[in-house]
Order: C-alpha cells, then sequence, then structure tokens
C-alpha cells in the first residue's frame, strides 16, 4: 500500500530546497550576534554533558549552522532535515558529523536512543493537528531524563513567504503561543522546566520563545 506524504511536508521541502544556498549565505553567521540564542544552546549543552553526555540531534538543521555549533560545545550530534538541499550544504560545511534527510513524524531513531533534542524554529512549519504526533516523536525517541529544547516564534497567525531570495516557491511560517506548546508537550509526557520569552529584536516581527522539557527519568 502506498503512503501519500502530507502536503506541508512536500512544500515545505521545495521550499528549502530552493532557498537553501541562498538561506546559508543569510544565516550562517547569525549565531555570532545571537545572545540568547548562544545561551539556551550552552545550557542545553551543560545539561547533556552533566548528565553524562550520549548522541542528541537536531531536527530540520537545515545547513547545520546549530548542529555544527552543538559540536562545538562538546556534544556528539547529528542532523536531519527534510530537505536534501539543506542537508547536502550541512555535509560540505561539517564533513565530521553525520546529517540525513528525515521528517519530525517519523524520527529514524530507536526508542531511547538519544540524550537530547534541539528543534530550533523547526515546528513553525507543521500544521497544529500534527503537532501531538511529532512530541509523541520527540517522547519515544529521548531517553529517560533527556532534554528538548524548542525555539518558535510567539503570535497566533501565520506569516505567508513568497518568492524568497527571488525563488518562485511560497511557505507558511506559523507562530505558536507557548502555553498552547507547553501543553502539547506534558501531553507527550515531557516535563516543561524553563521558559524564556524574549522581544523582538532587529529584523524580527515578533517576540521568540525557549522552551526546554524532559523526558521523566
Amino acid at each position: 500500500m502506498t503512503t501519500t506524504e502530507p502536503e506541508f511536508l512536500a512544500a515545505a521541502r521545495t521550499f528549502y530546497d530552493a532557498v537553501a544556498a541562498d538561506y546559508a549565505d543569510r544565516y550562517g553567521g547569525a549565531l555570532a550576534t545571537a545572545t540568547w540564542d548562544r545561551a539556551v544552546l550552552a545550557a542545553f549543552a551543560e545539561l547533556v554533558t552533566t548528565a553524562g553526555g550520549g548522541r542528541v540531534a537536531e531536527l530540520g538543521c537545515g545547513p547545520g549552522r546549530i548542529t555544527g555549533h552543538l559540536a562545538a560545545l562538546g556534544l556528539e550530534v547529528t542532523g536531519l532535515d527534510l530537505s536534501p538541499r539543506m542537508v547536502e550544504l550541512a555535509r560540505a560545511a561539517h564533513p565530521e558529523i553525520p546529517f540525513q534527510v528525515g521528517s519530525l513524524l517519523d524520527l529514524p531513531y530507536a526508542d531511547g536512543e538519544l540524550s537530547g533534542i534541539v528543534a530550533w524554529y523547526s515546528i513553525i512549519h507543521t500544521p497544529a493537528g500534527q503537532l501531538p504526533r511529532v512530541f509523541a516523536e520527540f517522547h519515544r525517541v529521548l531517553a529517560p531524563g533527556a532534554p528538548l529544547v524548542l525555539a518558535f516564534q510567539v503570535g497566533d497567525d501565520a506569516l505567508r513567504i513568497e518568492d524568497p531570495f527571488g525563488h518562485p516557491v511560497t511557505l507558511d511560517f506559523r507562530r505558536r503561543q507557548p502555553g498552547a506548546i507547553e501543553r502539547l508537550a506534558t501531553e507527550a509526557g515531557l516535563k516543561v522546566t524553563t521558559r524564556l520569552i524574549r522581544e523582538a529584536e532587529e529584523g524580527e516581527r515578533t517576540p521568540q520563545a525557549y522552551l526546554l522539557a524532559h523526558k521523566a527519568a
């Protein structure tokens, strides 16, 4: 029996395949001035290391800018992205890190395999009705006690991006309310322990949220 891929996955793959090179050029060095991003990622890395280390994954890794930063923080990290072109760029930029193509809906990891997950603006293209499945996958692949850190834009609406960098593609970027994301995490068996919301900075349209959760030990 042939399984039909959800339309939103095909749309996201087409979009990011088209913009991959331009995206990597534009945002490749963004962490250098992103104080709060670096602080949250450093806290995540310390939690993993203090707990004994182990393999972590950045899900929705794009061209690998966050994945590479996590490796520089001393983590054993792998990257996953829906876009084959993004994965190709990530492998070229970070040949020492394993990257693979995959979806948040069906993570290619064994139950309890990961010592941590970073989902950095990677839930923003998933329709609300599919998010419980995504969080169930997060819970499934995390080891007991392992952390999950999420970043996303705060809001109730979706921003439609059309013709980015001159490419004829369109995609919806869905803002989320932190309370709604926390409920999804809780319902999936994850305990949210840290919540951080910062106001929009120059070039941003909305506040940004960071949530840290853990699978029960």
